[in-house]
């Protein structure tokens, strides 16, 4: 099931719009949101007839630690290490909202945060809280690296770190073939990194980047695929005056 949960989730990144926004302030505080837009075109290319046969309708919003306090039970049997993680979560906001009649399959996840190195691991929001609500094991979920962030008030450093070699080389191989598959088709699958800082910004590690007129904010764009296959490209370093 685990397998097949990520291959459709591949094949909904491949076809669609990811784009993560930072607001840092010089004291550290900020806010980071992830939001995820479905690209209508792309997607129904990929899904052909069953495009039209879609019946769904959520609009939801909730608060990470409200599923905690709600399957407080379930919570309160995790090894210590898990409840950790889980915790990491507690402030983080979610809202979904599919609909097959409006053709608007949307999400967003946002954090505020004092110090950016309290961020969780956002990409990995939605399938925590299944798994809270469910009762999974986190040791059953497949994911193969990380993302964080640091700021010492000069210099932003975000970083993604493999954490399961093998669970890597095994997706690699499968969203491949997943390229192969879906390459005849013309979709849309842009991943965007949105910073804004308080002061100028004196350099950035990728010479992709594009820096705003004013120098205190940046854009920088990937094919999600290519994030996937290697999610170390993603790495950044920006230096402020």
């Amino acid at each position: 099931m685990k397998k097949y949960i990520a291959l459709f989730l591949v094949l909904f990144l491949t076809s669609c719009q990811v784009t993560e926004t930072i607001h840092l302030n010089q004291d550290g505080t900020g806010k980071i949101e992830i939001s995820k837009l479905r690209e209508e075109h792309s997607y129904m290319q990929l899904m052909g007839e069953e495009y039209s046969k879609e019946d769904v309708f959520k609009d939801t919003t909730y608060v990470f630690k409200d599923l905690i306090t709600k399957h407080s039970e379930t919570f309160s049997r995790l090894p210590a290490f898990e409840k950790a993680i889980f915790e990491k979560f507690n402030t983080v906001q979610v809202h979904v909202k599919k609909s097959s009649i409006e053709k608007e399959f949307h999400t967003t996840i946002t954090q505020n945060f004092t110090k950016i190195e309290q961020v969780a691991d956002l990409y990995k929001t939605e399938e925590y809280a299944d798994d809270i609500v469910n009762n999974y094991a986190l040791v059953a979920e497949e994911h193969y690296y990380s993302v964080n962030f640091t700021f010492d008030g000069s210099v932003f450093k975000r970083t993604v770190r493999i954490t399961d070699t093998a669970q890597f080389k095994k997706q690699q191989e499968e969203i491949e073939k997943l390229k192969t598959r879906f390459s005849k088709f013309k979709v849309t699958q842009d991943f965007v990194l949105k910073y804004q800082f308080s002061r100028k910004i004196k350099s950035v590690s990728n010479p992709n980047a594009v820096i705003s007129e004013d120098r205190k904010s940046m854009q920088l764009q990937f094919l999600i695929t290519d994030c996937l296959i290697n999610p170390e490209s993603t790495n950044l370093e920006v230096i402020l005056e």
